[in-house]
């Protein structure tokens, strides 16, 4: 049922000096071809690699069962359209607790929302699944549920909430939380500093479309976010407490229609993006790489692309930001990108049949 194959590739990487242009790494198959609408990977401390799947399912990688698929009793799961089962990431003490964090569209056709729930994970179970918060207000759309986890230092969670595409005017208004970063405790409540906590003490920054990117530089105390935009304008920002992010205010992308959405590319008392991609390249993830294995990647972020099939690095400290594409002959649409502790990176396909890419020097 497993398959594993090892894979040796040319790389040719133009404008990252740290590199030769032309440079050998392996990509290693290590999922089989049965992984089924992946939504989002996170690797465990023991070298397993946690999977989840729309449908409800967690797939655990490696050890000595090679491969689990557990089904999790979700309350009330939404699967359609973009929805169902999403993101997962680690609690802060996980190596003490085995407590993950999992997001997921719940409700109904008419009336769904985005929900955050924890977990324990011991050996190849499970357990204790508890909804700890959900998004308001409901919606009647099955998009832009967001539905991103990053784990900040202090124990709080960054969670992304989309505008339910149909609900764009909410990014801008503080009594919703639709079209936000938002910040939560461990136990689902909101911490004392947000920036708006007398009003909506969840909300940490406003303004958003469908944020599908959180990745931070411990080092440098720094959150990056992407999001996709509608026709163009997908972008990177840098996230602080209490900023507007423009949409749909200022954007410099166009409705589907090919109409403008608005006249504005930007706007006063809103952050325009630092890095902007028009057309779109539909960014699904991003990490920030911070590891010596790839010197030449140090410093930049990594970003998976669904429609431009690629793996994108950016390089943050340069004026504009430079971009660079790696890894082009996987050539598929990519869902998720995460690094283990030794500086490998693993890259998630996308679709029906996906699997999961270990990328390391030759």
């Amino acid at each position: 049922m497993f398959e594993n194959t090892l894979v040796a590739i040319t790389l040719t990487i133009l404008a990252l000096p740290a590199f030769a242009e032309d440079i050998r790494y392996q990509a290693k198959r290590i999922a089989p071809w049965t992984i089924h609408y992946p939504k989002a990977l996170e690797p465990l401390p023991d070298g397993r690699l946690l999977v989840t799947e729309r449908e409800g399912n967690v797939v655990i990688l490696g050890g000595e069962s090679r491969l689990v698929r557990v089904p999790l009793a979700l309350p009330d799961l939404y699967v359609a359209g973009q929805g169902g089962l999403l993101d997962i990431a680690l609690a802060q003490d996980f190596d003490l607790s085995g407590r993950i964090i999992l997001t997921f569209s719940q409700g109904t056709e008419t009336a769904n929302h985005l929900a955050v729930a924890t977990a324990t994970l011991q050996n190849d179970t499970i357990t204790g699944i508890d909804v700890v918060f959900s998004v308001s207000p409901d919606k009647d759309t099955p998009v832009h549920f967001g539905g991103r986890l990053a784990v900040l230092n202090d124990g709080t969670w960054l969670v992304s909430s989309g505008d339910g595409f149909d609900y764009r005017e909410h990014a801008q208004r503080t009594d919703s939380q639709l079209g936000k970063i938002l910040r939560i405790r461990e136990d689902g409540a909101a911490p004392l500093d947000n920036p708006f906590y007398d009003t909506a003490p969840y909300i940490y920054s406003t303004g958003h479309r469908n944020p599908q990117g959180l990745a931070i530089d411990e080092d440098a105390a720094v959150i990056y976010e992407h999001e996709h935009g509608p026709d163009g304008g997908d972008e990177i920002n840098i996230l602080r407490p209490g900023l507007n992010y423009g949409w749909p205010v200022a954007t410099s992308g166009r409705d589907y229609s090919g109409a403008r959405i608005s006249p504005f590319t930007d706007y006063a008392g809103m952050e325009s993006p630092l890095v902007e991609w028009t057309p779109s390249v539909a960014p699904s993830a991003m990490v920030f790489y911070n590891s010596d294995l790839f010197p030449g990647l140090k410093g930049q972020l990594l970003v998976t692309t669904l429609k431009e099939q690629s793996v994108i690095a950016v390089d943050m400290s340069t004026t504009p930001a430079r971009k660079t594409k790696l890894f082009a002959t996987i050539n598929q649409r990519l869902r998720d990108i995460e690094i283990d502790r030794k500086g490998a990176i693993y890259v998630l396909t996308d679709g029906e049949n996906a699997t999961v890419l270990r990328i390391a020097p030759l």
